[in-house]
């Protein structure tokens, strides 16, 4: 499973890091309503929540859906308004501009994008704002995600203007409430970053930086597609004509464990990472992930396991403790030794192997990075 975007003849200067506000005022409004997600932000989230003005915590409770367990790409607006530079502007404020030029349309389709994923990701499908049974699709899509979602896809149906203006008015109110100060504080840091990334595609090109970005993203040998491992299936073009060609990447501090890949026909594809630190450890890919839990699901594995965590082992003082055959316990060996779970090393005439307790203790922490990348 992967998202793929197409860069074919796509020139390197058409390739662009920078910070984009609104798409961070996002994240934070993710942060606030899935803490659960963004442990590292603990102390952030419980004081931004307490401080918050009781009538703005209610009113962003109906328009939660477009941030809590997926991203609205009315947050990355720059990439989806046509005839635009498509590429972030330097303040909320003009974002918030660039989302006004957005035609009602688009807007619509973004922000009722839960409501079928597939049809808009895909480009297809009619206008609810025009089709009834598009529009009695979405509302029945709304209805079973619960009252708040069907109530915000009604007003937003039958008078997207006030919508719109409403959800202008919010995200201002929220810039005034905590994200002026979060964004004047973690900006320059972003900025930084987003001038080092430039300079390393500069100087060493496309597969340097995408290693220093996220090693969740590579690119093949004929840099003509780069591949982000994530577990859903998508494809973007870099080179489309509605947009023009271009492939930004956006930085966040507020991300992690998210790798975004915005890949809307017709959008300007964006990767929004997240800002590396020295504490976090290095993710590992979904397909090693799911290898590794595959061979750990195994019963006689599990048992192996038991006696590998707690000291070096020989082939044949496994097959004597657990009661089954040299050749046996080999197989199972080899499947733990291809998904890296064991330490192997010969001591004189005898190989040992131990289970790598540091390996085996990510599990659970590249479990929820790999669902939730």
């Amino acid at each position: 499973m992967s998202v793929t975007i197409d860069i074919a003849g796509l020139p390197t200067e058409r390739i662009t890091f920078s910070p984009s506000p609104l798409a961070e005022l996002c994240m934070t409004l993710h942060a606030l309503s899935q803490p659960a997600h963004h442990p590292g932000l603990a102390s952030w989230t419980t004081a931004t929540a307490a401080a918050l003005d009781p009538c703005l915590a209610d009113r962003l409770l109906e328009g939660e859906f477009m941030w809590r367990s997926s991203f609205s790409d009315i947050f990355m607006a720059f990439a989806g308004v046509r005839g635009g530079t498509g590429r972030p502007a330097a303040t909320l404020a003009e974002e918030l501009d660039v989302l006004d030029r957005m035609d009602d349309e688009r807007f619509v389709m973004a922000a009722l994008e839960h409501c079928w994923l597939a049809l808009y990701n895909e480009g297809g499908g009619p206008s609810p704002l025009t089709d009834p049974a598009a529009r009695a699709r979405a509302l029945e899509t709304a209805a079973a995600r619960g009252p708040r979602p069907l109530a915000f896809s009604l007003r937003l149906l039958d008078d997207t203007a006030a919508v719109r203006v409403w959800l202008r008015r919010l995200l201002e109110d929220c810039d005034e409430a905590f994200f002026a100060e979060t964004w004047q504080r973690i900006e320059p840091r972003q900025s930084a970053d987003a001038r080092h990334k430039a300079e390393v595609l500069r100087r060493k090109g496309l597969v340097a930086v995408l290693k220093e970005v996220s090693s969740a993203l590579s690119v093949d040998e004929a840099a003509t597609t780069i591949t982000a491992d994530k577990m859903v299936h998508g494809t973007a073009t870099a080179t489309g004509p509605e947009t023009g060609p271009g492939l930004v990447f956006v930085p966040t501090h507020f991300g992690w464990p998210h790798l975004l890949v915005l890949h809307a026909p017709g959008w300007t594809p964006v990767v929004h990472y997240p800002l590396g630190s020295s504490e976090l450890p290095e993710p590992g890919s979904v397909e090693l992930l799911q290898r590794r839990m595959e061979a750990l699901a195994h019963p006689m594995r599990m048992n192996l396991c038991r006696s590998l965590a707690r000291a070096p082992y020989t082939t044949s003082e496994l097959a004597t403790v657990h009661g089954i055959t040299a050749p046996e316990v080999s197989r199972h060996l080899s499947a733990l030794k291809k998904a890296g779970l064991l330490h192997t090393r010969r001591q004189g005439r005898y190989v040992q192997h131990q289970l790598d307790l540091s390996v085996v203790s990510r599990i659970g922490s590249d479990f929820i990075e790999g669902i939730l990348r």
